[in-house]
């Protein structure tokens, strides 16, 4: 679960962690008043739960309270990558010397989590990681033992080459994985972390993510979530048991299981293709669950066609096939379907989709070239 930067920023607060003199706000006029408070010159930041505001738009300077609210009224009712903009952080603006990245994570390959820093912070750390790896430092974190001291010294030193300013950002680390941990984060992010023109390190922007699987033992997580922040689709797939992730492509997926989903999503990539989502019912089926995740699905309008990728086991490829056949029914379906259905009671699935508009494959790389296929004839 996401939450917004301000969230992120009272939670650091509260543990210590140097932030900004801001204010949330909700209309310019609130705008207008939080300049006051915080002064000028000062930084105006769009509230939304995806990354790019700045590319879009979504964060502006202002040096003169006249100019607060009329930038205020352009950010605020703006759409950042169809979510709209309701929420307005006003900030100090800090004078910085220098910009640097701190994060934690969990490495699955490792199984434990790592502190992640980089003296080029400020960007988008996995370009860093891509084209300038000597970057990156890392220190993996035993989870008995929690972050050490020599861990964070090292790094620390390794950043900034003073021992002041190590053990200024030793203290933020320690605190950092203290929210980590006591949060159930699956990230907790520093980007970028700045040292102002008076020698202090700050956290200028904040980002947390908690753990889906651990929220039934935070209500106080919970309740920071923000529907109005959130895909609506998505928030209906889940209200319905299904899980729906909106990406930028045109081929809508519809799988079962997330691993299934993540080949499926590679393998389209792999023939020139571009996903327009993930929509995965689960590990059970019924026509039911079918039937709203067409419904979704075809609510995108960038999808040029769907690929239904069913592995039954405790899904019934039959249930898969009477939910689509079902679905084609209640809506004027324009755009193909191709269906790859194996597993519990595939020949079932077969046999109902036979006489059905869906193109069947048996093959996944067949049943992806197609889908790859029917969405470029479709543009």
């Amino acid at each position: 679960m996401k939450i917004h930067e301000y969230q992120a920023k009272q939670i650091f607060a509260r543990a210590g962690i140097p932030t900004p003199r801001e204010q949330m706000v909700k209309s310019p006029n609130e705008a207008k008043q939080a300049s006051i408070a915080v002064g000028v010159p000062a930084v105006l930041k769009a509230q939304v739960l995806v990354g790019g505001r700045g590319k879009a738009g979504g964060v502006k300077r202002v040096d003169r309270f006249e100019d607060v609210l009329p930038t205020a009224e352009k950010i605020l009712g703006m759409t950042i990558k169809g979510l709209k903009v309701t929420k307005l952080l006003v900030s100090e603006c800090v004078p910085i010397k220098s910009e640097f990245y701190l994060g934690i994570t969990v490495d699955r390959s490792a199984r434990q989590p790592v502190l992640i820093a980089s003296a080029a912070g400020g960007v988008e750390i996995e370009e860093v990681a891509k084209t300038s790896p000597e970057k990156i430092l890392k220190a993996e974190i035993d989870p008995l033992l929690g972050i050490l001291p020599f861990q964070t010294r090292t790094i620390g030193f390794s950043l900034f080459g003073d021992l002041k300013l190590t053990s200024a950002f030793t203290t933020i680390c320690q605190k950092l994985y203290q929210i980590f941990v006591e949060r159930d984060c699956s990230l907790v992010e520093i980007n970028p972390l700045v040292l102002t023109d008076d020698g202090k390190l700050l956290a200028l922007d904040a980002k947390i993510n908690f753990d889906d699987n651990a929220l039934f033992r935070h209500p106080e997580n919970e309740a920071l979530r923000d529907p109005e922040g959130e895909e609506p689709k998505e928030i209906e797939a889940k209200a319905a048991g299904l899980s729906y992730i909106k990406l930028s492509g045109n081929v809508g997926c519809i799988v079962n299981g997330a691993g299934l989903a993540m080949a499926t999503m590679d393998l389209i990539k792999r023939y020139g293709g571009e996903p327009a989502n993930f929509l995965d019912v689960g590990g059970s089926s019924s026509p039911e669950k079918m039937i709203t995740a067409m419904r979704i699905i075809l609510s995108d309008p960038n999808v040029k066609a769907i690929l239904v990728n069913i592995f039954g086991g405790i899904t019934r490829c039959d249930d898969i096939a009477q939910g689509l056949i079902a679905a084609i029914k209640k809506a004027d379906i324009k755009v193909p379907i191709v269906a790859r259905l194996v597993g519990t009671n595939a020949e079932k699935a077969c046999a109902l989709l036979a006489d059905s508009p869906v193109y069947s494959a048996t093959g996944m790389s067949e049943a992806v070239k197609l889908a790859v296929a029917k969405a470029k004839e479709a543009r």
